[in-house]
């Protein structure tokens, strides 16, 4: 019986791993035991997912990437070239925690730049988008644009990814309202 999903021949998958329909894991990928992987997603080359990580429909995780177990990735999340995953706050060679991890989520839609770090212990934001080389050390708001080292909001963003104005409507016909200081999308 023909998979539904493709695998290079040049990755492993470990027993008992969930992969959606339509869905392509490209060379030298490893995923381990219990990863789930939802429909049409995209692992590029070298992409390791730890044990019994999440990750939605749509995802694309591209080139060098690792999703260490304490990762969740909500549906079409975008993680860019060699962006960086950690789950451990204080590791320590000599005092491995062995599956206390910091839990990271990244929420739907939101996208990381190539080379980005997110550390463990925080959400990133629906629709958010961090900037390539940024460095998250916190929770980072929906459609937020995030950048630098430490990662500061610089501005919002539509959920297309496009820069907001001040009267916070974009281009492709989506608007946005403040509520309190956070961001949320006006249903249309």
């Amino acid at each position: 019986m023909e998979k539904a999903y493709f695998v290079h021949p040049s990755s492993y998958i470990d027993e008992n791993v969930s992969i959606g329909e339509g869905t392509k894991v490209w060379h030298f990928c490893h995923v381990e035991e219990g990863a789930v992987i939802g429909r049409h997603c995209v692992l590029g080359q070298n992409v390791y997912i730890g044990k019994g990580v999440r990750i939605g429909n749509g995802v694309h995780i591209q080139n060098n990437v690792s999703v260490y177990a304490g990762v969740e990735l909500e549906d079409h999340v975008f993680c860019g070239p060699s962006c960086v995953f950690t789950n451990v706050r204080t590791p320590r060679s000599q005092y491995p925690v062995h599956g206390a991890y910091a839990p990271t989520l990244v929420k739907a839609g939101a996208s990381l730049g190539a080379n980005c770090t997110v550390v463990c212990g925080h959400t990133i934001g629906e629709g958010a988008l961090v900037a390539a080389g940024a460095v998250v050390t916190g929770d980072v708001e929906d459609y937020a644009l995030m950048q630098g080292v430490p990662a500061r909001r610089v501005a919002w963003v539509c959920a297309c990814g496009k820069k907001l104005g001040p009267d916070l409507r974009c281009g492709c016909g989506l608007r946005y309202e403040m509520k309190g200081t956070h961001l949320q999308k006006i249903k249309q």
